[in-house]
């Protein structure tokens, strides 16, 4: 596509956008009277405007029925979450059977990591990337701790080459090869958080299982955000949160995968919940733990019902856009549509004051751009604030902006832009 920096261009590519009516599905923040420009939907998710409905309907079903809301009424509560495990498994690339709705994202990692890192005295290292989020980063040393090793030996990071700011894919390969005979897990991101970068999570799954060792993804900045397959790619585990891209509130629920092939392995340990037991016997209430069927046997505590309603409401949209490849398709335009305008930028003050370390290959980004700011990077984002554009700012120098294919539009897009145009000769 050529790309025009005019407003009516944007404004023309609204007007044939297919989604555009989804942008009244969600409550827009205000600013002086006006909808702000929203871009951090890869730290927080816009609310569904559903989400009231959703909450009060099981408000009014524990008003009416108590506690046996559990059993009773057109939504029980036991089951409830069975109803997203359909559109779940299909925002991830599972099969229903491989994913469930449980507690929070890092709480979630611990519990598959006491699966899935069983270190020995041969196999005990784990490879992850190089400046993984800090969560990441502590439950990984921890765990490492927790089994007698030393983190600082027994964690291999890899970080990008000089001089760049993504990692090749073929450095992680070699790394994963090199360290075979003792690593005993694979863990990655799906995108990282800080540039934006999509990993081959493919490639680092097979060549994890050719080293010997389980490959497993934290995908709190890829789900709802990219296509994923992670059942065709054979990762053994994933875990993501849903305030992101899924848009289910601050600190909302979160989801686990569990590869199909481990179901019957009566080798992975797990820590044993009530709500992990099999529905149907579960209140017969007996000693010794018999896990439920598929992912579900990884559960621990009761279903959160109000969380999970918000969650519902949230996925509910996804079915109704009908699936993840449309909102891909405009993600794509979105973030090609902010790159030309930022190097229109470049342009005209003839050198690189924003340069964006999110990869270029469209394939390997999802919706966030990474701009290193050259000049005065804290107080042009403090100005893209104070003029109604909600980005994020991480130190040093980089503001994330994050147009999301739901609710942003190319007017977001090519407004923000000149605000961050007009900072540079507000702030002189």
């Amino acid at each position: 596509m050529i790309h025009q920096n005019t407003l009516e261009f944007a404004e023309a590519l609204d007007a044939q956008d297919e989604l555009k009516a989804f942008r009244k599905e969600f409550l827009i923040p205000q600013h002086e009277g006006n909808d702000v420009i929203y871009l951090c939907g890869n730290s927080l998710g816009l609310q569904p405007k559903s989400v009231s409905q959703y909450v009060g309907k099981q408000l009014g079903n524990w008003q009416q029925h108590g506690v046996e809301g559990w059993f009773n009424g057109d939504d029980p509560w036991l089951l409830y979450h069975e109803q997203m495990k359909k559109p779940l498994a299909a925002i991830v690339g599972a099969k229903p059977e491989e994913v469930t709705i449980m507690n929070s994202l890092t709480v979630n990692l611990h519990l598959l990591l006491v699966s899935f890192y069983q270190p020995n005295s041969k196999r005990y290292k784990i490879l992850v990337e190089g400046g993984a989020f800090p969560s990441d980063q502590y439950a990984i040393e921890s765990q490492v701790n927790f089994h007698g090793f030393d983190a600082k030996n027994a964690v291999i990071e890899v970080f990008p080459r000089e001089g760049e700011y993504t990692l090749n894919t073929g450095d992680i390969l070699s790394a994963i090869e090199k360290n075979a005979d003792e690593l005993a897990l694979v863990l990655f991101s799906g995108i990282n958080y800080y540039t934006g970068q999509v990993f081959d999570m493919k490639a680092i799954a097979e060549t994890a299982h050719k080293a010997g060792a389980y490959c497993g993804f934290d995908l709190a900045h890829a789900a709802g955000n990219v296509p994923l397959a992670l059942h065709d790619w054979g990762v053994d585990f994933a875990c993501w949160c849903s305030y992101k891209y899924m848009n289910s509130g601050p600190g909302g629920i979160s989801g686990i995968f569990v590869h199909e092939k481990h179901f019957e392995n009566k080798e992975l340990k797990r820590f044993a919940g009530w709500w992990g037991y099999g529905a149907g016997k579960r209140f017969l209430m007996t000693q010794g733990f018999v896990p439920a069927s598929g992912a579900e046997g990884w559960q621990v505590s009761t279903s959160p019902i109000l969380l999970m309603a918000v969650h519902k409401a949230a996925i509910d949209l996804f079915e109704k856009v009908g699936g993840l490849e449309k909102l891909r398709k405009k993600s794509l335009m979105l973030t090609g549509y902010l790159e030309y305008m930022f190097e229109q930028i470049n342009q005209k003050y003839g050198e690189e004051l924003f340069k964006i370390i999110t990869p270029k290959d469209a394939e390997w980004r999802g919706c966030q751009l990474s701009i290193i700011c050259k000049r005065d990077g804290k107080k042009t984002f403090d100005y893209l604030t104070q003029n109604g554009v909600i980005g994020d700012w991480r130190e040093p120098d980089v503001i994330r902006l994050s147009p999301v294919p739901f609710y942003n539009t190319f007017k977001d897009v090519y407004n923000a832009s000149k605000l961050l145009d007009e900072s540079l000769t507000a702030l002189v």
